[in-house]
């Protein structure tokens, strides 16, 4: 980034001075220890109740910046932190511009403009006060061990120039049965999450989406598999923040979007692929909390995840 930024910031092309990034380690007394959570969301008003509580009680403080809504999701947001006792530890702010789609759109649109994913996200992440910081989803949901993975190294991480790596699994839903989900173990990914907050830490426009920027060398801690679902509901557009999703098929950029397209297509074909489980939790109890709190936690470790090399026709059974 080079025009209209500077040490302290970057003013964006568009003259909305409200919402140029200051730095905030170059604010009056600048970090505090801790760490802080930043959802940059739009209409999760569903997945919120699952993902909040588990992840207030894990770090120091949440952010969650709302990105045009139309489901009531800040409105959930609150009401969920107050349920659970920890409207102390949540922030909201929104940021009313449209954002690029990921692909063509993101590649078409200037780093530095309102409109762009790496803007958007240096302006989420320039509202953190802590010295750490983690990147997370509106969706994900953290399983009953990796909330208490994450709230033991969430005060540890505070001093510590690293990066952390959290792998999560894809939990397909279908809203007409509550009781069934089916989760994908079959794909390993296990993404940078985790990234202290300071001048060698920032975000910046690459391919298809945006990439934050890191030292080298830099210490990389990767936690275990099994501490984190990513909810995927089947009625639902899952791939709605993508420019043209048909893409995956041929982006060797992207695979972890490609299995997804490929199990959430199969999922509505009635066809579960290789290395996805189908899940039916005890009556009266949702899936996302019988996986969360019981299935993964019970489940022999080391978990088994790998990838699948799969066809159109291959390493497929019908939906029972």
């Amino acid at each position: 980034m080079t025009a209209h930024s500077g040490v302290s910031g970057i003013r964006n092309l568009e003259g909305h001075t409200d919402f140029d990034i200051t730095w905030p380690w170059t604010r009056p007394g600048g970090l505090r220890a801790g760490s802080t959570a930043v959802l940059r969301v739009k209409d999760e008003a569903l997945s919120l109740p699952w993902v909040l509580p588990p992840l207030l009680r894990a770090m120091d403080h949440v952010l969650v910046v709302d990105n045009g809504s139309t489901d009531g999701t800040p409105e959930v947001a609150r009401a969920t932190a107050e349920s659970a006792g920890l409207a102390h530890k949540l922030t909201q702010a929104a940021y009313p511009f449209a954002v690029a789609r990921a692909g063509a759109e993101h590649r078409a649109v200037h780093e530095l403009s309102v409109h762009s994913l790496s803007y958007f996200y240096n302006w989420c992440f320039a509202q953190v006060g802590t010295r750490y910081s983690f990147k997370w989803d509106g969706d994900m949901v953290l399983t009953a061990e990796g909330e208490a993975s994450l709230a033991d190294l969430a005060w540890q991480v505070g001093d510590v120039q690293a990066i952390v790596r959290v792998p999560r699994h894809g939990l397909y839903l279908d809203s007409r049965s509550p009781q069934r989900g089916w989760l994908d173990l079959g794909l390993r990914n296990a993404e940078e999450w985790g990234f202290p907050i300071g001048p060698d830490f920032v975000f910046t426009k690459a391919f298809e989406w945006e990439v934050r920027t890191t030292p080298k060398p830099v210490i990389s801690i990767g936690l275990p598999h099994g501490l984190c679902v990513e909810l995927k509901y089947l009625d639902g557009d899952e791939f709605a923040h993508w420019t043209d999703p048909a893409s995956f098929a041929t982006s060797y950029r992207n695979k972890r979007k490609r299995r997804e397209w490929q199990v959430f297509n199969s999922l509505n074909d009635g066809v579960v692929p290789e290395g996805v489980h189908e899940i039916v939790a005890p009556d009266g109890v949702h899936v996302v909390d019988h996986v969360t709190r019981v299935w993964l936690p019970r489940a022999p470790r080391p978990l088994q995840v790998g990838t699948v090399v799969t066809s159109d026709d291959q390493d497929r059974r019908p939906v029972a």
